[in-house]
C-alpha cells in the first residue's frame, strides 16, 4: 500500500468520500477479567458503561491532570481495543503496564499485525454500504465486517481495521487522499489532533473536548485536578477553530492579538484551505475571545475570525 502525501483526494474528502491510511496509529488490545476496571481507573471517560460494540473518546492523564494522550476506546465482546496517535503508542503502553499490579489484564500491541484505514467525507457511509459493510447506527460504535471491524467516529468519519494485504478492500474504496489533504480537511472541520493541538502541558478543560470526560464516573488518575478546575472555573484559555486571511500556513506559536494590540491567543497548527481561500487553524484563545463578545483579532496584520 503506497501512502500519498500531497493534496490528492481533497475535493473527494469535502464533497463525496476518500480513504487514507492511518495504520501508523497505535492499537493496543486489552484482555483479562480486570480490563474494564483498569481502563476505567486510568482514563477520563466511563468505561464501565460501555457494552460490546460501543466505544468512547477519552484522555489519559498524569497525576497533575495533564494530558498524556488521547484515545478511541472500543469495547469488544472479549477485549478492549485502544487506538492512539503514533507518537503516544509507546507512552500509553508503558503507562498502562505500570499500573497493572495484581490485575488480570494482558496488553498486546497489535499495531504491526493490523491495518487501519480512514474513510471520510459526506458519502463515506454510502461508500462502505455499497461494498456491503455494516454501518454502526451511532457514533463511537463498531461492527464486525467479516475479518474486519468498522468503527464510526461520526457520520463523515469512519475507520476500518483490517488485516495486512487487504488489497481487495483498498481497490474498492475509491479515491485515495493524501496526508496533506486530510490535514487541511481536519482543520476545516475543526478537529484537534494530539501532538499538534493538544499537548501534555494542557489541561482537559483547555481543549474544550469535553466529550472525552465523564464528570461523575468516580476516581481516575488526574481526576482531582479536572474536578478542581471544573468547580472553580479556573480556565483562562480554550482551543478554537479559526480562519486567517492569507495564502500560506503559519508557524506554530505565532501570537494572536486583539484590537488593542494585546496578546489574546497562540496559534498551534494551520494549513491553507483552497476551498475557503484562506488559512484554517487551531489556536488557544483567551476565554473572553471565545464567545459572541470577542474583540476583533489579528495575526501579523491579517484578520483572525472564529469559525
Amino acid at each position: 500500500m503506497t501512502a500519498l502525501t500531497g493534496m490528492e483526494g481533497y475535493e473527494a474528502l469535502r464533497q463525496s468520500s476518500a480513504w487514507f491510511d492511518v495504520s501508523a496509529r497505535g492499537r493496543i488490545k486489552l484482555t483479562g477479567e480486570d480490563r474494564a476496571r483498569l481502563l476505567h481507573a486510568m482514563c477520563t471517560n466511563n468505561i464501565h458503561a460501555l457494552k460490546p460494540d460501543e466505544g468512547c473518546y477519552a484522555f489519559f492523564l498524569n497525576a497533575q491532570g495533564r494530558i498524556l494522550c488521547d484515545a478511541h476506546i472500543l469495547c469488544r465482546p472479549d477485549h478492549f481495543l485502544v487506538g492512539t496517535e503514533p507518537d503516544t503508542r509507546a507512552k500509553l503502553l508503558d503507562h498502562l503496564d505500570r499500573f497493572i499490579i495484581a490485575d488480570d489484564v494482558t496488553l498486546e500491541d497489535v499495531t504491526e499485525t493490523t491495518v487501519c484505514l480512514a474513510v471520510e467525507g459526506p458519502q463515506a457511509e454510502a461508500k462502505l454500504r455499497e461494498l456491503g459493510a455494516p454501518i454502526p447506527e451511532n457514533p463511537d460504535c463498531s461492527e464486525e465486517w467479516g475479518p474486519r471491524l468498522i468503527y464510526k467516529i461520526t457520520d463523515e468519519r469512519l475507520r476500518v481495521i483490517t488485516f495486512p494485504g487487504d488489497s481487495d478492500l483498498t481497490a474498492r474504496l475509491g479515491e485515495q487522499a493524501g496526508t496533506a489533504a486530510a490535514n487541511v480537511v481536519r482543520l476545516e472541520r475543526g478537529i484537534p489532533r494530539y501532538g499538534d493541538d493538544i499537548l501534555e502541558k494542557h489541561l482537559v478543560q483547555e481543549t474544550r473536548q469535553l466529550q472525552a470526560v465523564h464528570f461523575s464516573k468516580g476516581c481516575y488518575i488526574g481526576q482531582e485536578i479536572v474536578e478542581r478546575v471544573r468547580s472553580r472555573g479556573q480556565v483562562h484559555k480554550g482551543l478554537a477553530n479559526v480562519e486567517i486571511d492569507g495564502a500560506e500556513a503559519i508557524a506554530p506559536e505565532a501570537e494572536i492579538t486583539d484590537d488593542q494590540g494585546t496578546k489574546c491567543g497562540t496559534l498551534v497548527s494551520s494549513a491553507y484551505s483552497p476551498a475557503l481561500g484562506k488559512v484554517v487553524a487551531m489556536a488557544y484563545l483567551r476565554t473572553d475571545q471565545l464567545g459572541p463578545q470577542a474583540k476583533p483579532m489579528s495575526l501579523n496584520g491579517a484578520a483572525v475570525k472564529l469559525r
